[in-house]
């Protein structure tokens, strides 16, 4: 007992306080003087609504008013709800068990403390939330006669409200945090407090800089991103890095990886235990990656048609003087998936066979249905999205990164909120989370023709729908085999919407579906032996029918795309080296291209001529 009081009494340090206060000041002035030097002379704050999300929920509102009927239902049963969480807490509070009326749905991590469970108050708390979080969203997310994009937004938004006033986000009735204030006398919410501020200065005035992962506790070619290879290859928009043989033998025909240019390419190659880059050398492949570079304002009229000329295409080449070999095997990962589709289709239409195989990680062809992401992009966003691009020059990798953490907002917004900012502590060092936050830009030229030709004409799926470098892309004159892998709970590129994009070919299809989500789904080692995945050899019209026909397996996805793949590599050859071929050595892996870090842009100075700084070296 004594131990325990000494404990407390260390928690509230009056040193640690004033120091608390120190810091909140400086870093509270520090922030006004910036805020005040950005703002122009009689300037106004900024109003409007790009999102279009205030039309959505007043349509929605004003369809739902002229059906009383159904508003008078949907108050009847969230009262009969409430009534009997009534009933049943008056019976609990008396000691009698019962069921809860609102259930924690699985996975819903914001109510894992046990007083959620155990304390009458919070419990009643809890589902009181739960009630009224289920039976809003009926309402409002459920009213008829809105157009699908509108009903899109209006549900996507009313759970972001809903997710927003969970009662785990207060002082008051996180169990958690208010142990935690009354033990150390409030310092936690100063500490939070100060980590608000710095993560506002983090924004420069462009937004909150939300902390995932204690970002001093990674380096490059450190801790992550450490398999041994050299770049060898690079122009205006890649570098090409070629990794050290595991193995004396290797697969004649190398193995060339396109990753998305809208995140850095090392979340293949994390750690050791878990880097795809890495098993794949072990399996006896000649491992290319590309890494594309961090795009600032002199990159804004970089195109599509750029990306792939100075990206697959050039890797193509330039994996071919390193090893003299002219067929190659090629993956994709999401957006770099939709680039390689476009590659193939360039390729088929010019008679080109260098590629023997491709390989589609979670990969977006057909964007009819293209999941949660729709909410961002229709035609008034875009146009939007593309006057800030216009001034920069890119789209800043911060907003696309928040765009993201919407889709599990729960899980990447509001954990750290509670975590950082009421809390008040510092966040877990966690590489994936590190690499989450290592954001990427995107230039206006390129990400301007992505969003429209793809999102919203959904042009890659109709033959000629797209011309590049004069040429008509047309997926379905493109007859090598071909590997997609997609995952059951992906919200970025639906399962369904992948597989009508395997369709779109003629050569032979192996689709797999893996378990978990877009990243944890698709980095899964075998060591590992989680989630399972599902295989069918047919392909039929309807996804539904080929997931009914499908046999489920324990274990990762990579051991069925090992056995799919090796017959694809060709004979053994002696292992190659990186410079040993016509390409010599140009730095290590895994190169500078990589360690630029995209920070938000500085205001300049009244007066300066000179351009605010774009990114820097990590």
């Amino acid at each position: 007992m004594g131990d325990h009081r000494e404990k407390e009494k260390l928690k509230f340090d009056p040193t640690e306080l004033a120091r608390l206060y120190a810091g909140i000041a400086a870093k509270s002035g520090e922030l006004l003087t910036r805020y005040v030097a950005r703002q122009p002379e009689g300037a106004k704050l900024p109003m409007s609504d790009e999102l279009g999300i205030s039309r959505a929920f007043f349509e929605a509102w004003a369809r739902m008013m002229t059906d009383p009927l159904r508003v008078a239902e949907a108050q009847m049963k969230l009262w009969q709800d409430y009534w009997s969480l009534w009933q049943r807490s008056i019976l609990k509070l008396m000691g009698q068990d019962t069921s809860p009326v609102a259930e924690v749905p699985r996975g819903d991590r914001r109510f894992k403390h046990d007083a959620w469970q155990n304390n009458f108050l919070y419990d009643y708390i809890k589902q009181s939330y739960l009630i009224a979080a289920k039976h809003l969203h009926q309402a409002i997310a459920g009213v008829q006669g809105l157009d699908e994009r509108t009903a899109k937004k209006v549900d996507f938004y009313t759970r972001q409200y809903i997710d927003a006033l969970s009662p785990s986000n207060f002082v008051l009735t996180n169990p958690e945090v208010l142990k935690e204030t009354v033990a150390s006398g409030g310092q936690n919410l100063l500490r939070g407090f100060s980590n608000l501020l710095e993560d506002l200065s983090r924004g420069n005035g462009s937004g909150l800089r939300l902390r995932m992962t204690d970002e001093r506790a990674f380096k490059l070619g450190a801790n992550i991103a450490v398999t041994p290879g050299k770049v060898v290859y690079q122009n205006d928009l890649m570098q090409l890095v070629q990794y050290e043989p595991t193995t004396e033998t290797v697969y004649k025909r190398p193995l060339l990886i396109i990753p998305p240019w809208i995140n850095k390419y090392y979340i293949l190659d994390l750690r050791a235990n878990n880097s795809f880059v890495k098993w794949a050398t072990d399996q006896g492949h000649t491992v290319f990656i590309v890494s594309w570079v961090n795009p600032d304002a002199r990159f804004a009229g970089k195109t599509f048609e750029d990306y792939l000329n100075q990206g697959p295409l050039a890797a193509l080449d330039a994996v071919e003087r390193a090893t003299g070999e002219r067929e190659v095997n090629l993956i994709g990962f999401c957006l770099g998936g939709t680039l390689l589709a476009t590659a193939l289709g360039h390729l088929a239409a010019k008679g080109d066979t260098r590629v023997n195989s491709a390989t589609f990680f979670a990969t977006l062809l057909d964007f009819e249905e293209a999941g949660e992401l729709e909410v961002f992009v229709d035609e008034r966003q875009v146009e939007a999205l593309e006057k800030r691009m216009e001034e920069r020059g890119y789209l800043e990798g911060a907003e696309m990164a928040t765009t993201f953490n919407l889709l599990r907002a729960n899980d990447l917004i509001w954990t750290f909120v509670v975590n950082n900012y009421l809390l008040g502590r510092d966040p877990f060092p966690f590489d994936l989370l590190y690499w989450n936050a290592d954001s990427t830009r995107m230039p206006a030229a390129m990400h301007s023709y992505y969003l429209r030709n793809m999102y919203l004409r959904n042009l890659l799926r109709q033959p000629g729908g797209i011309v590049l470098n004069g040429t008509p892309i047309d997926l379905g004159q493109v007859g090598i085999p071909l590997y997609f892998i997609s995952t059951v709970e992906d919200h970025i590129a639906p399962w369904k919407s992948c597989y009508a994009g395997a369709r779109l070919f003629k050569g032979p299809v192996r689709f797999v579906l893996g378990g978990s989500g877009h990243i944890a789904g698709i980095i899964n080692p075998p060591s590992a032996n989680k989630y399972g995945y599902w295989t069918n050899e047919a392909l039929p019209g309807d996804p539904d029918a080929w997931l009914g026909g499908a046999a489920q397996h324990a274990g990762s996805w990579w051991s069925d795309w090992a056995r799919w793949s090796a017959p694809l590599g060709g004979e053994k050859v002696p292992a190659r080296r990186p410079g040993s071929g016509k390409l010599p050595v140009l730095e290590d892996a895994p190169g500078s291209y990589v360690a630029v870090r995209a920070e938000p842009a500085v205001e300049k100075a009244a007066g300066s001529g000179a351009p605010p700084p774009a990114s820097r070296p990590a």
